[in-house]
């Protein structure tokens, strides 16, 4: 056996001993083979190296002498059809090439979040419970970091649907509110700084949810109405804890106020728009986007478009214009000229952008016949492909 660092793992590696937490938890067993998923789980939990069984070189392939360099060819002329085959060949080649750096971006970028997830974790859990300096230039730092390595809007959010999973974390959708909250403040056009506060606002708007009982917190299904006023409570747990930071006030009233609603139905306060801080209005948008693309265990995630038909239906009175018009356009902006399923089974690609309501683009069918979606009452588009 050999112990190999957390990033020289690789798919296939056969785990030689049990991999123990520091508090005794086992996460990974004697003879486990390694994959993706396995190898950010170790990185989750602060794992920086283990103990593989080491890979034998076949015998056959070691007596193996290296083969004599083949004769050259000699030189064929190509006929007209057969010139006219290689031009495809070579095209199929770069898709299949370009399929698999794809897969391997995802790949990447899924890892670089949970290895971020990882610090966030660290950090809230000993500043909440044991009373050890926030670092949140560091946070930031990494926050910006993950951010900047996904190359467009379509790579951030694939990332954060891929990375969704039932009874997600605090730590996952603080970071992926973050995330969203900086992407939205790049389509208002915010200047750097303001970017930095909206991310931070967005990474520590729930970190009072750390103060609330795990059992009624992760309880599935509904909460009763003590459940549920004790939940609400996170919000003012959240400003208490950073009331002694030295950071953006902005942050501060966002952990407060993000549950607060511009039409005054929303809690602790019953604020209404004109009283509600601007930037915990932006974090409640990526807050109820985030939440509503997670997978629950009374139900599956929500697809983007039923997402915004959801906004749409609820009533956007309840958000700021000026910042939900714009989430929702770009939302629905970034899977044009998608795959997508219809409600009916048929699949079909978004070629026009909804004019009544974003929930419902003009799509097209295999069969190349349009449909406006805004027309037909009862056909939405399920999920995209």
């Amino acid at each position: 056996m050999k112990e190999v660092l957390l990033g020289k793992l690789k798919d296939g590696m056969i785990v030689a001993e049990n991999v123990m937490t520091k508090g005794g938890q086992c996460v990974l067993k004697k003879g486990s083979v390694l994959n993706r998923q396995s190898i950010m789980r170790l990185s989750f939990y602060s794992i920086k190296s283990i103990m593989v069984e080491e890979e034998d070189e076949p015998e056959e392939v070691q007596a193996q002498a290296a083969p004599a360099e083949p004769a050259p060819a000699p030189e064929k002329v190509l006929s007209t059809a057969e010139t006219a085959v290689v031009p495809k060949v070579q095209s199929q080649a770069q898709i299949v090439s370009r399929k698999v750096q794809s897969a391997h971006k995802a790949q990447s970028l899924q890892l670089d979040h949970v290895i971020v997830l990882s610090t966030i974790k660290t950090s809230f859990e000993g500043y909440v419970n044991s009373g050890v300096a926030l670092d949140v230039p560091l946070l930031l730092t990494k926050v910006q970091e993950l951010f900047a390595s996904c190359k467009t809007s379509v790579e951030l959010f694939n990332m954060l649907h891929n990375m969704h999973s039932t009874g997600d974390s605090i730590y996952a959708h603080s970071l992926n509110v973050a995330l969203i909250c900086r992407q939205l403040g790049r389509w208002l056009k915010c200047d750097q700084a303001t970017l930095d506060t909206l991310t931070l606002c967005g990474l520590l708007h729930d970190i009072g949810k750390l103060k609330i009982p795990e059992d009624v917190l992760n309880k599935p299904g509904k909460y009763t109405d003590e459940e549920f006023a004790l939940v609400k409570n996170h919000t003012l747990y959240g400003h208490q804890l950073l009331q002694p930071l030295p950071i953006d006030d902005h942050i501060k009233k966002s952990a407060r106020s993000h549950h607060e609603r511009c039409d005054g139905s929303g809690y602790p306060s019953g604020l209404t728009q004109e009283d509600t801080d601007e930037f915990a209005m932006i974090v409640a948008i990526a807050d109820v986007y985030d939440a509503m693309t997670a997978a629950r265990s009374y139900r599956a995630p929500l697809c983007p478009f039923q997402v915004i038909a959801k906004f749409e239906q609820e009533g956007l009175q309840k958000y700021n214009p000026k910042y939900i018009l714009v989430f929702l356009k770009h939302i629905a902006g970034i899977y044009q000229k998608h795959r997508v399923l219809l409600s009916d089974g048929r699949s079909a690609t978004i070629v026009m952008q909804g004019t009544k309501q974003l929930s419902k683009p003009i799509v097209q069918l295999d069969d190349e016949t349009c449909i406006d979606l805004s027309v037909e009452s009862d056909l939405v588009i399920q999920s995209v492909l």
